[in-house]
């Protein structure tokens, strides 16, 4: 069934947990702007969809300010240790996934929260966090997603006793709608509540976790949370249809949408059949040009030059749309590296017409799968994704920014939103965001149309080890044996398949609002 919401005039939430969504609403509500709402809505995610994000884990937001027009980034992304380096991992071919070992980036939410509310913010502080406060304390209906994960994720949760102890009850595992609470969690944020971003890195919370990472060998230290620091960015724009497309700049993936963008712009795409393997032919090949360039240069601009004017250039679109036209029924081929896959995206839009599109993550589904310190917070596994090759972009090194896939987005027209929009799910964000944009800006359909509509990914998204292209079962087996002779290594997905990740979108279009949260996961929409 289509989580989707009416036209509507006021104000509009967007969340991929119901919880969330209704804490929004809540926010606005009590007179608070979408800079609140926003913080709220993170806070309260990193509580209710523990598996995709929480306090270990990092935070992007991208904002309209209605009064000044201006549309800039925050980028909440934490950085390697001071002790990182490739030396520490000797002996082995990749950091490791999971465990302490993995959890060497300082989390950046908190810092993303605190940088978000001390510009634009208008509630108290403590107001933003007391509805995650009592998630936590008071327990919560664990949704359908989260007891889905649960399961696949049975042994990594049965290695940690903290894990093991927080998902069982009488000795079995948590499933959809028992009651999850976690008390470490609800001390912890009460911590930060009092306190505010200090206390996470410089105060206790730092502490309780520095010391626990220290008894078990790991690599941040109290210096590495002290010299932590989010920035304001801003964002990479193209425009697309006469529309203004906005991303967030690198260390970010969401310069690679830009380049499609820009490849697409080279043909009518309205004429080809959404429902086609001449589509989906299309999407795949502007995606594997666009991720070579991505995978050869990404990483934090502080340490490598990244040659963004050209990549995003017109000219150099054409001459990669150019290499497409040359073969238009033949596949190229591409490898990429396997990514993570947990993610949460929300929106909101309030009525003073200010938009926040948001997006936070632990990496994989349940991070590390550490939780140190009776923090209640279990690390990100992040910095897993740096590289141990010295000849790679993105290397390992002291106090730097790992290639993240991260990427909110914002569409202007006008100096004005437009549209909101994001996604989870690794390769798949900027691949199920060009999904979104093209549905909307080139097939004219709603957002809630465009969300729903079946989906492909190309690539090594949620640690597959295959490259294939996969299709939701929707499409015709006529049209999958098409993009076969085309060369391409094809696989049918279920209809509103999991491995498609999890869109929210908010539309703003001549004062009407319209909004959705997609059908493959636990989200809602509030608008009025």
């Amino acid at each position: 069934m289509l989580n989707l919401m009416p036209n509507v005039h006021h104000a509009m939430v967007a969340a991929p947990q119901y919880l969330a969504t209704a804490v929004g609403s809540r926010i606005l509500q009590q007179g608070g702007n979408a800079f609140d709402a926003s913080v709220a809505i993170s806070a309260a995610l990193a509580v209710v969809y523990p598996h995709m994000t929480g306090l270990g884990g990092d935070a992007f937001f991208m904002i309209c300010h209605a009064r000044s027009g201006k549309v800039e980034g925050y980028n909440g992304s934490g950085r390697s240790g001071v002790r990182a380096v490739p030396e520490r991992y000797a002996g082995q071919h990749a950091i490791p996934f999971r465990g302490a070992d993995s959890a060497i980036t300082v989390p950046g939410i908190v810092d993303a929260w605190w940088g978000v509310w001390i510009r634009y913010g208008s509630l108290p502080w403590e107001q933003l966090l007391e509805p995650a406060i009592r998630y936590a304390e008071e327990g919560f209906p664990v949704s359908r997603n989260l007891a889905q994960w649960i399961v696949k994720d049975e042994c990594l949760l049965e290695a940690s006793v903290p894990l093991k102890r927080l998902y069982q009850s009488g000795g079995n595992w948590l499933a959809e709608s028992d009651r999850l609470r976690q008390a470490d969690l609800a001390a912890t944020l009460r911590a930060i509540q009092r306190g505010g971003r200090e206390t996470f890195y410089e105060g206790q919370v730092m502490q309780q976790l520095t010391a626990a990472i220290a008894a078990e060998g790991g690599l941040l230290t109290e210096e590495d949370f002290r010299l932590h620091a989010g920035e304001w960015v801003t964002p990479l724009t193209t425009s697309y249809r006469g529309y203004e497309v906005h991303q967030m700049p690198p260390n970010s993936q969401g310069f690679s949408l830009l380049m499609m963008l820009n490849m697409l712009e080279n043909t009518e795409l309205a004429v080809v059949s959404r429902h086609s393997a001449g589509f989906y032919h299309l999407m795949a090949e502007v995606v594997k040009r666009s991720f070579r360039e991505r995978d050869a240069y990404l990483t934090d601009p502080a340490f490598r030059q990244i040659p963004l004017k050209k990549l995003l250039s017109k000219t150099y679109a054409e001459s990669l749309w150019a290499s497409i036209a040359r073969a238009p029924l033949a596949a190229s081929s591409f490898l990429s590296k396997a990514m993570g896959r947990d993610t949460a995206y929300a929106a909101v839009v309030d009525e003073e017409g200010n938009a926040v599109s948001f997006i936070q993550s632990l990496y994989f589904d349940f991070g590390s799968g550490w939780m140190p310190g009776g923090t209640g917070i279990v690390l990100q596994n992040r910095g897993s994704f740096f590289s141990l090759d010295p000849l790679q972009p993105n290397v390992l090194e002291p106090r730097k920014r790992t290639f993240h896939t991260l990427m909110p987005g914002m569409v202007t027209r006008g100096g004005k939103p437009f549209l909101l929009l994001g996604t989870q799910g690794g390769e798949g964000q900027p691949q199920t965001s060009l999904s979104l944009l093209t549905g909307v800006l080139d097939y004219g359909l709603s957002i809630q149309e465009a969300i729903a509509l079946p989906r492909w990914v190309y690539g090594r998204t949620w640690g597959d080890s295959g490259d294939t292209l996969k299709i939701e079962q929707e499409s015709a087996d006529d049209m999958l044996s098409e993009l076969r002779k085309m060369g391409h290594r094809v696989e049918a997905a279920n209809r509103w398949d999991g491995i498609m990740g999890q869109a929210q979108g908010i539309m703003v279009d001549r004062g009407v609002i319209s909004g959705a949260a997609d059908p493959r996961g636990d989200g809602s929409v509030i608008g009025w």
